[in-house]
C-alpha cells in the first residue's frame, strides 16, 4: 500500500541495526524507581506503552553510570543495586517484544551533581567562597572511564542493543567541552581538542566494551546559550570528531541553566524551531543525524526526513500525549492524534508530586496498574451530560470499553472551556484536542446530541444504568458597577472576538487565563494591561510554565498588582489600591478574568436521575484539562 509518510516510515540501518522507521522515543526519565535506583513495573510499563505505540527505538533514562558522584537527581537508575541487571533486563524485553530496538542513556551530573562533598567537574567551581565541584584528576577521570565501561557492558548484557551518550544539557561531558565551565590549563583545557579529549575518551571506552556494529548514539547541544559557551562552529567540529566513532548523532541544544525553554521548545516558540542546527551539523558529517525539540506534526517530520535536513526525528513529550502517534501516522490516520500541547504539566508535576503524569493523556503516569484493569462484567447504558473535555474523555473511555454512551451537550458545539482557545496561535494543539477527541467519540460509536441539555426529564426517558455530569463551569463577573457595559467581554470570549476588542485593553484577573490572553491579545497588536488583586500574576501556573508566560508578558504587557477593580466607566476601569487610593485604567475594551464557578446547582440537580451518577470535572471544582480528563477516564473506568 502507498503511504501517506512514505520517508518518516522507510526503514534506516545504524551499526549492525535496522530501525523500522526513522522515530525515536527520546529518553524522558521515569521518576518512580526503588530506593537503590532500579526500574520499577510501572517504570517499565511506561517505556513499553511508547514500543507498542510503534516507535523505531525506545530510550531508557537516565542511567548514572557513577552513583556515587554522578547523580543529579536524589532517585536516578543507577547499577550498584544486586537486582540492576534484572530490572534493566525487563525494560529490554517490554521493549523488544513489540518490535521497537531498546535503548538506554548513560550520563553523569558532574559539577551538578548531588554529592555531600564537592562534585566533579573539569574545573574547580566556587559559590560564595565555597568549592562546590574540584577539577577532576587523571585518576578521577580513569575512575569515571571504567564506570562508563561497566555501565555499558552490563546494558549490553541486560539486552540493550543501542546506546545513547549524553554529551548536552550541561551534564560532565558538556561541561568538559565547554568553555565556560572548562578552566583546564593542561592537555584537557584550552582548545577544542583539549576540552573534547575526555568526552572522546569516554566515547571510545564505550565502543571498546560494546564491540563494532552495535548502535552508539551520542546527544549534543548545538547552542549553550552562554555568553562564554562555545560557538555551534566548534560543537559542529565536535560532531566531525564523532563521526568515525558514533553511528548516530542527535543534535538538541541549551545547557543546564537559563535555557530550559530552548532544549523543551514551548508553546511560545515555532515547531521545529531546533531543526536547522541538524540540518547544518548533517552538512559537515557523514553520520546519520537526529532532531529533536517539540516535534509533533507526522507531515513536518515528514519533510524533515524527506528534504534531508535530518535522517530521524526524536520526541519525548509528544510521545506522552500520544504514545501511539507513530502506528497512527504509519496508517495515515492524523485526524485521530492526541497532539501535546506543550504546557510542561509532565515536567511541573515531577517538581511537585514527583509524578509524571500528562494533561491531555490520563494514562500516563498509571500505565501498570492500568494493565489489569478488568473489562466490564456487562455493558451498561451511560449517559454523559456536557461535552467538555472531561465530558468527551468519560464518553470515549466508557465506549472504548464496551458500554454503549449517549453524551449530551448544550451548546451546538464540543469543547467546553476549551472553546476559548479557538483563533489563540500558541494555544492551537490544545484547541485541537477537541476535534480529535470529537473524532474518536465517532470512531467509538458514542451517540453525540448536540443543542441538548440532560435534564431530569431527558434522563428519565433515556434511562441510563449510569449518568457521568461533566456540565462545567460559568464565568465569574465581579459586582461591580458598570460590568455589563457592552465593551466588557469575558475572558472566554476574547479570542473569538478579536475584531471587536479595541486598541487599549484592560484585563481584570492576571490568573493563568487572564495572562495567556494578554499575551495573545498583545501579539495581536493591543496595548494590553492586566489588573491584579493578588502580590504577583499567574500563581496558578505551573512551575515550568509560569517564569515562561511572565517572560512573554514582560515583553509586552503591563502588568499591575495589589489592585482591585471596584467600577466601570466609559473609558476604562477604576481600580482601588490596598491603602484605599483610586486608580483609573483607560481602555476600549475590558476583559474579565476572574475565574469560574462551577455549576454546582446543575449538577445537584441530576444527582437522583440513574441509579448511578458521578461528577466530573469543573461542575465539581473549576481546575485546568489535566483535572478534567483524569477524572472522566477513571470515572468511566469505575463503572
Amino acid at each position: 500500500m502507498k503511504r501517506k509518510y512514505p520517508h518518516l516510515f522507510s526503514p534506516l540501518t545504524i551499526g549492525g541495526v535496522t530501525l523500522k522507521n526513522r522515530i525515536i522515543a527520546a529518553p524522558m526519565t521515569y521518576p518512580i524507581l526503588t530506593s537503590d535506583g532500579c526500574l520499577t513495573p510501572e517504570a517499565i510499563a511506561f517505556y513499553e506503552l511508547r514500543a507498542r505505540g510503534g516507535a523505531a527505538v525506545v530510550t531508557v533514562s537516565e542511567v548514572i553510570v557513577d552513583s556515587a558522584t554522578g547523580k543529579y537527581y536524589p532517585i536516578q537508575v543507577t547499577l550498584d543495586a544486586p537486582n540492576a541487571k534484572d530490572s534493566l533486563a525487563m525494560a529490554a524485553r517490554a521493549v523488544k517484544r513489540h518490535g521497537a530496538v531498546p535503548s538506554i542513556e548513560l550520563s553523569h551530573g558532574g559539577k551538578y551533581a548531588l554529592t555531600d562533598g564537592p562534585a566533579l567537574g573539569p574545573s574547580n567551581d566556587y559559590r560564595d567562597g565555597v568549592l562546590i565541584a574540584r577539577e577532576m584528576t587523571v585518576e578521577d577521570m580513569d575512575r569515571l572511564l571504567d564506570a562508563y565501561g561497566r555501565a555499558a557492558k552490563l546494558c549490553k548484557d541486560a539486552g540493550f542493543e543501542m546506546m545513547l551518550i549524553h554529551a548536552g544539557h550541561g551534564w560532565l561531558l558538556q561541561q568538559f567541552l565547554s568553555p565556560s565551565t572548562n578552566k583546564r590549563m593542561d592537555e584537557f583545557g584550552g582548545s577544542l581538542e583539549n576540552r573534547a579529549r575526555f568526552p572522546l575518551m569516554v566515547i571510545d571506552r564505550v565502543r571498546e566494551t560494546v564491540g563494532p556494529g552495535f548502535p552508539l548514539e551520542v546527544r549534543v547541544s548545538a547552542e549553550e546559550y552562554l555568553e562564554d559557551g562555545y560557538p555551534f562552529s566548534e560543537l559542529i567540529d565536535f560532531c566531525r570528531m564523532l563521526e568515525s566513532r558514533v553511528d548516530l548523532i542527535q543534535v538538541s541544544t541549551g545547557s543546564h541553566k537559563g535555557s530550559f525553554d530552548k532544549t523543551h521548545p514551548s508553546m511560545f516558540m515555532e515547531r521545529g524551531v531546533n531543526v536547522h542546527y541538524a540540518e547544518e551539523v548533517k552538512k559537515h558529517v557523514a553520520a546519520p543525524v537526529a532532531t529533536i525539540g517539540a516535534l509533533n506534526e507526522p507531515a513536518m517530520m515528514e519533510e524533515i526526513i524527506a528534504s534531508g535536513r535530518a535522517d530521524v526525528v526524536e520526541m519525548a513529550r509528544a510521545l506522552l500525549a500520544d504514545p501511539y502517534l507513530p502506528r497512527k501516522a504509519l496508517t495515515g490516520r492524523d485526524d485521530e492524534i492526541v497532539r501535546c500541547c506543550r504546557c510542561f504539566t509532565c515536567m511541573a508535576e515531577r517538581m511537585t508530586t514527583g509524578l509524571r503524569i500528562c494533561a491531555v493523556n490520563p494514562v500516563i503516569g498509571s500505565e501498570y496498574e492500568l494493565s489489569f484493569a478488568p473489562p466490564p462484567a456487562t455493558p451498561k447504558t451511560v449517559l454523559v451530560a456536557g461535552g467538555g473535555p472531561g465530558g468527551m474523555q468519560a464518553a470515549l473511555t466508557a465506549a472504548q470499553r464496551g458500554h454503549r454512551v449517549i453524551l449530551c451537550e448544550k451548546s451546538g458545539e464540543l469543547g467546553g472551556a476549551l472553546k476559548a482557545e479557538r483563533g489563540i496561535p500558541f494555544k492551537s494543539d490544545l484547541y485541537r484536542f477537541v476535534t480529535v477527541k470529537a473524532r474518536q467519540l465517532e470512531l467509538a460509536g458514542v451517540e453525540v446530541r448536540l443543542n441538548t441539555e440532560v435534564t431530569p426529564a431527558l434522563a428519565a426517558s433515556i434511562a441510563p444504568d449510569v449518568l457521568i455530569v461533566a456540565v462545567g463551569a460559568e464565568p465569574v463577573m465581579p459586582p461591580i458597577p458598570g460590568i455589563d457595559a457592552g465593551y466588557v467581554l469575558p475572558a472566554a470570549a476574547a479570542a473569538s472576538s478579536i475584531d471587536k476588542i479595541g486598541k487599549k485593553v484592560v484585563i481584570l484577573g492576571g490568573g493563568l487565563v487572564g495572562c495567556e490572553t494578554a499575551v495573545h491579545l498583545a501579539r495581536e497588536g493591543r496595548e494590553v494591561t492586566v489588573i491584579e488583586m493578588r502580590e504577583d500574576v499567574c500563581p496558578d501556573a505551573n512551575a515550568r510554565h509560569r517564569p515562561l508566560l511572565i517572560a512573554e508578558l514582560n515583553k509586552s504587557v503591563k502588568c499591575r498588582t495589589g489592585l482591585k477593580g471596584v467600577r466601570v466607566e466609559k473609558d476604562g476601569l477604576v481600580c482601588r489600591d490596598t491603602e484605599g487610593n483610586e486608580l483609573f485604567f483607560k481602555a476600549n475594551t475590558i476583559i474579565v478574568a476572574a475565574g469560574q464557578r462551577p455549576l454546582r446547582e446543575v449538577a445537584d440537580s441530576l444527582r437522583d436521575c440513574a441509579p448511578e451518577v458521578m461528577k466530573v470535572g469543573d461542575c465539581v471544582k473549576a481546575g485546568q484539562v489535566t483535572q478534567a480528563v483524569f477524572r472522566g477516564h477513571f470515572a468511566a473506568l469505575d463503572i
